[in-house]
This record gives structure tokens, sequence and C-alpha cells, in this order.
């Protein structure tokens, strides 16, 4: 998968700028190194008086001037920008959140309002497309529920960098099977070996002072039955949203799951080790979800109740065999078997933070209300569940299985 061939709607949101860049050849030389300074530039051509603000006649002059020479889904946002301003002007704000691929809330209602007037045909009903654009534009109508942001995301995606953190975590997750099962002997549930909590891995609420063990218990699993289904989901699910949002925004969304799923199991299940990469999994699964039902209308893609109804029955599935395996007797007694409370903990964070970032499509997050209460939300849980590992394991005089 790569960029896309010529011709056809350019992929990269910096060639857009290359393009504006050559319209206004006589800038070229004072163009500072900035980009910020670079568009303020651009910007005082149109504004002589320094007022912060431009014609919106003029500006729609310039696009439709150069029409030919701008990527069709680009050109459609800025002049859904410049209709949907009634006062006739766009200020600096706008122009540079435009200009610099970062839009702010203020743009995004901007061009929300002026989505009324699009007229051109929807991205899903173009013909002639390469094999990767068709992938591109799969990718978007799985995980966007806006047609605007299906396009810019159309445009600008570049498959660099490519989705590198789910498929990392994939592949180490899957050594690690690989190697433990060749160690042990033993490939299906091979939590029952009693060597399994050996590993320096593996969340042990004996070991919980172990700090790294709250994250590194992802690369341990029950066995081939529990590795398969968090693979499954990793890839068809977080793949694609990673290709959208980032691997930052994601990745943040499934590092928080692991964590809150192993500190939950600290707090709910105390004598209960963890193994796993539910936790994460489940809250990037719990946050696509439920953003497919807040965008119910919006999301196109196809069969979406059939598949949500499969994406659930799978997760109780597994969440299922989980707690199953939780009760059943223990191959290392008196130590129980895995605890099924970081799926909780996972789904927690999906449908709090991970809904906030699949909401806010290359939106700044710290402009977000929503997202400054579930942060908040979050370091409490945590600052609790670090107080509860240090201080409650001792009051309340619980005991605790032996270390492995």
């Amino acid at each position: 998968m790569g960029e896309h061939p010529s011709p056809g709607p350019a992929v990269a949101a910096c060639a857009e700028a290359e393009r504006i860049e050559e319209l206004e050849p006589e800038a070229e030389e004072q163009l500072p190194a900035a980009p910020e300074d670079h568009w303020k530039v651009l910007f005082d051509q149109f504004d002589p008086g320094n007022t912060g603000y431009i014609s919106t006649g003029k500006f729609r002059t310039l696009l439709e001037s150069h029409s030919s020479k701008l990527d069709p889904h680009k050109r459609e946002v800025l002049l859904a920008l410049a209709d949907s301003h009634a006062d006739g002007q766009i200020c600096y704000h706008d122009f540079i959140s435009l200009m610099s691929n970062k839009r702010s809330n203020s743009f995004r209602q901007a061009i929300l309002q002026g989505n009324r007037r699009l007229s051109s045909k929807a991205l899903l009903e173009e013909k002639g497309l390469s094999l990767s654009q068709r992938l591109i534009r799969h990718v978007a109508y799985e995980t966007l529920p806006r047609e605007i942001d299906r396009k810019w995301y159309y445009d600008s995606y570049t498959c660099c960098p490519p989705p590198w953190f789910m498929i990392t975590v994939t592949l180490l997750e899957v050594a690690f099977f690989l190697y433990n099962g060749v160690s042990l002997g033993q490939f299906v549930l091979q939590v029952t070996h009693p060597r399994y909590l050996k590993n320096s891995l593996v969340y042990h609420p004996q070991l919980r002072a172990q700090a790294w063990r709250y994250l590194t218990y992802i690369f341990m699993h029950a066995g081939i039955e529990h590795l398969g289904l968090n693979v499954v989901l990793q890839l068809l699910v977080g793949v694609p949203l990673e290709m959208v949002h980032g691997a930052t925004r994601i990745g943040l969304v499934y590092v928080a799951g692991v964590v809150a799923g192993s500190l939950a199991v600290s707090v709910a299940d105390m004598t209960a080790p963890v193994v796993g990469s539910s936790g994460g999994v489940y809250a990037l699964v719990s946050a696509h979800l439920a953003n497919i039902v807040m965008n119910w209308s919006g999301m196109k893609c196809q069969f979406k109740l059939l598949r949500m109804a499969v994406a659930l029955i799978c997760m109780s599935m597994e969440f299922g065999r989980a707690v199953w395996l939780r009760f059943h007797p223990s191959a290392y007694p008196p130590c129980p078997h895995p605890s099924f409370v970081a799926h909780l903990g996972g789904v927690a964070v999906g449908i709090t933070l991970g809904v906030v970032v699949l909401r806010n499509y290359e939106q700044r997050l710290q402009d977000q209300s929503l997202w400054w209460i579930f942060v908040a939300m979050y370091t409490v849980f945590v600052l609790f569940a670090v107080f509860w590992n240090i201080f409650a394991y001792t009051l309340l005089d619980l005991k605790l299985p032996p270390p492995p």
C-alpha cells in the first residue's frame, strides 16, 4: 500500500501546501523556516491592513482560479470553510488551522456548516481507483462517520509511517507465546502448566512491587485460544484505527487499557495473577463499537449491525472463557488461575478515553473538555490503585498465594 498514483486525488496534506506556494511565486523568496510564519506571509498578501481577517470572496477566487491544481476533496473543504462564514471573512486562526492540517474546534464547526453546500459525489461513488486507494477508502468508511472527514483522510493518508504500533505489539505477543510454548512443551491452555507463573512477565499479586509486570503481562497468554482472538481483534480493529488516528493516540488508548486492567485486578481480585492483552484489546474494540453506536446514521460500513453482533459474541465468549478459567480448580494451588477483571478495566477505558479519541479525528484533544474530564478520572483511579496496592493488602490482612 503506497501513495496514490497520478492522476487522482493527492494524498499528502503537505503536497497541497506546496501547490499553494506555487500559486504565489513572489512570496517564495520571503518564506521563513517556521511553518506558521510561512502561512502568515501568504495570509498577509490578502490582508494588507493587518486586520487579522481576509475576505472570503478573495479566498474563493483564489481557490476557483486554481482549482485544477488542488486536491478535489481538499478544495471542497476550503470552499465549505469560505461559505460557512456569514460575515464574509476568514480569521487568521482558521487559516493556519487549515494549512497546518491541525483543525481546531472552531474550524470543525465551520466545515460542518459549510458541508451542507458540498455538491460533489460521495467518496464511495468514485470509480477507477487502484487497489491501495480502495483499501484506504474502505478504512475511511470503517472508522469515520462524516463524509468530510473521510475525504480529508483519503487525500491525506500516505502510509508513512505505517501502522507499526499494533503490528509490532502483535508480533511480540506471538513471539513470546511461541517461545513460552516451546519452553513449557504446551500450547493449549498453557496457563495450567505448573511452571507457567514463574515467567517474569506475568503480573502476580506477591510481586506487585515489580512495576513492569503491570504492563508486560500482555505478552503472556493463557493459551493459543486466548492469543488467537486477541490477535484477530488487534489486526482487524486496531490496525485500521491506527491508520486513521495514528500510533500515538491508538497506542495511548491501548496502553491505558492494559494498565487499567492490571490495576483493576489488583483492587477487585487481589489474590489473582493477570495474563493476556485483553485489557488493551477490549479498550480499542469497545471504543470502536461505542463510536459506531453514537454515530449510527453517519457510519457507512457494510453490514454494521451483523458485524457488531459478531464482535460482541466473540468478546462475550472470550470473557466467558476467562471467567470459567478463573474459577476452575487451579494447577498451582493456592494461587488461582488468572483474573478476568482486566477485560472490564479495558472496557471502562474504551468507553471513556477511547471514545473521545475516536470522535475527534484530526482535532486537538486538549481542546476537548470531555478529554480532560476522563483524563482526570483515569488519573484519580491510577493514584487510588497505587495507594491501594501500598496499604490495603496490609490493612486487610489478606493472605496472598506464595511467590511462584
